[in-house]
């Protein structure tokens, strides 16, 4: 027996096992597939949200917290490790000029470091930008990580721990007897917990259903391309039009991406590489006729207003939730996962419960939880 299973081994999934675990809990991750081959590996890893102006409070909240955090946490896990997560503080370059007075002015107001650039000053600091943008909005301390890296680097701190990651472990249903979750069954049998946090990402919603809670989470697909550039080509994150390139430590340049509700397909299509690619090229002419070099998609835990439910499920002693995340699971991670700690452990949340509680967002959808 465990004191928490954690179903999902994505990065929401493994940093609320590393937050357990230092909180003195045994933990086990419960993962379908592959540990943190879904939204956690394919997204870009802008540690802000894009276009953070347009998002509910509760969004920038957490992502607030979690950008304070994030350097200690890579130098932590370097050293840990000796996997470098590749935190980097690239900027980011917004190039919508219908934006930009509002993007400045929500700025001011948090005291959230942001410039204007216009003309010679814009194309001295990105040269290879097309000369059809005159001016834009630098958030200079918007960082980046490498979401690959920082998955593979928290797996192996997690498996250093001791903390148990089972993965081709599907969960066939929670275990819920009189109001309290007894454990979790899987084809390979019971494990017995009386507490399970579903961080199953897209999957969430399904696997609630199983258990007659209706939550509205459902897959959103992304597709991303990787092009194959050289070193400097662009020195900041660069965001027109809601697309984004990303530029990373050896010169490849990341380019996103798709929203599409497909269900659960990570089917790549050649019309979305057109576009992306389409798109790149009228930002950074440069990468015309450079190669690309990997189109892959991701499915995202999409939720009604981008905000996660964190928290405990009413009436269900011992199921809490740590999902629906949408596309910022990884830059609002750290403090989602600091969160579910704090109301599972009985300490004071960083955050106001109510913005992110499940418990009057879920609706039966049976008469009975099945026993």
């Amino acid at each position: 027996m465990c004191d928490v299973v954690v179903i999902g081994a994505g990065i929401i999934g493994m940093l609320t096992a590393r937050e357990l675990h230092t909180a003195g809990y045994s933990v086990t991750i419960l993962e379908q597939g592959q540990a943190a081959r879904e939204s956690s590996w394919a997204g870009g890893g802008i540690l802000s949200p894009i276009y953070p102006w347009r998002y509910p409070e509760p969004i920038n909240r957490l992502a607030a917290w979690s950008q304070q955090i994030y350097p200690d946490f890579c130098e932590q896990l370097r050293e840990q490790t000796g996997i470098d997560p590749e935190w980097i503080r690239s900027g980011f370059l917004m190039l919508d000029t219908d934006e930009m007075e509002h993007a400045l002015d929500w700025c001011r107001e948090r005291n959230i470091s942001a410039v204007s650039w216009s003309d010679e000053d814009l194309h001295g600091r990105e040269p290879e930008l097309s000369a059809a943008f005159t001016h834009a909005v630098c958030m200079t301390d918007v960082a980046q990580i490498r979401n690959p890296r920082l998955v593979k680097a928290l797996r192996e701190f997690l498996t250093k721990m001791g903390v148990e990651i089972l993965e081709h472990r599907p969960v066939q249903r929670i275990v819920i007897e009189q109001g309290q979750v007894t454990g979790v069954e899987t084809a390979q049998g019971k494990i017995q917990t009386g507490r399970v946090v579903v961080a199953a990402g897209a999957w969430s919603g399904e696997l609630l259903q199983r258990q007659g809670l209706g939550l509205p989470v459902k897959p959103v697909r992304g597709q991303m391309l990787l092009f194959n550039a050289r070193p400097g080509l662009i020195n900041h994150i660069l965001l027109w039009e809601g697309r984004y390139l990303i530029p990373r430590v050896d010169g490849k340049v990341l380019m996103g991406s798709t929203l599409e509700e497909v269900g659960f397909s990570h089917e790549v299509t050649e019309e979305a590489a057109q576009v992306l690619r389409d798109k790149a090229v009228t930002m950074v002419p440069a990468l015309d006729g450079v190669e690309i070099e990997r189109h892959w998609a991701g499915l995202r835990p999409g939720s009604p207003s981008g905000v996660p439910y964190i928290g405990p499920v009413t009436d269900i002693d011992g199921l809490y939730l740590n999902t629906g995340h949408y596309r910022y699971g990884v830059v609002m991670g750290l403090a989602s996962a600091r969160q579910l700690r704090a109301l599972i452990a009985g300490d004071e949340p960083i955050l106001p419960v109510a913005d992110y509680a499940p418990g009057s967002l879920l609706e039966r959808v049976a008469e009975s939880i099945p026993e």
